[in-house]
């Protein structure tokens, strides 16, 4: 039976796809399938990222309905109190976002990655939530009344929060930067390859 997530999503490399596969990156040994990441050329298979996938899933779905129970719940008076539950909420809700879109996602073999890679993209995606939101181009049904003490709380919590939930060691986001200069160098080398192909197009249009 094929797996998938709580809400339906499947696998987007399940074991009949890659069995199909011809994808010369794609490897097979005793103990599954798998494939050396492309951003950080480490061997990762298949199905220990999806496992890893479900098990982060069902920690924050979890996670989810508590708070929002703790949010209806809890005194309009109650301001911070509010404010450190709709932080908390507005984390996992990235983290579950993410899950979905990875899980499911079968357009490239750059999905696949080791979870300590996993837990920088979702860092990347709540710094960048709290940069929006704090320059108040973010328009949220989380947000009370009050954001700068929702985005207060987020600053304080995210990182603590991301480890907790994804079940991290603290050294995990100290990598981060390593990913963030690997992205650049493969930026420098398609723009590159870009600029070599326009040269060589000019050149045959002159030609011709």
């Amino acid at each position: 039976m094929e797996k998938s997530l709580s809400v339906g999503i499947k696998r987007g490399f399940a074991i009949q796809k890659l069995k199909k596969n011809k994808e010369p990156k794609v490897k097979e040994d005793q103990s599954g399938y798998y494939i050396y990441t492309v951003n950080e050329g480490v061997k990762v298979y298949f199905e220990d990222f999806y496992a890893f996938l479900e098990e982060v899933e069902k920690r924050c779905s979890s996670e989810l309905r508590s708070l929002k129970e703790k949010v209806e719940d809890c005194d309009l008076r109650c301001e911070e109190t509010r404010a450190y539950y709709c932080a908390r909420k507005i984390i996992v809700e990235v983290i579950l976002k993410n899950v979905y879109g990875y899980y499911g996602d079968d357009s490239s073999f750059a999905v696949i990655m080791t979870p300590w890679c996993f837990g920088t993209v979702i860092l990347e995606k709540v710094e960048n939530y709290k940069e929006r939101l704090s320059r108040g181009k973010l328009p949220d049904v989380n947000l009370p009344e009050y954001p700068y003490l929702v985005l207060r709380y987020i600053d304080e919590i995210y990182k603590k929060t991301l480890l907790e939930l994804l079940e991290l060691p603290p050294e995990a986001f100290s990598i981060k930067w390593q990913y963030t200069e690997l992205l650049k160098r493969f930026s420098k080398v398609f723009s590159d390859v870009y600029a070599n192909l326009a040269d060589i197009f000019e050149l045959v249009t002159e030609y011709n």
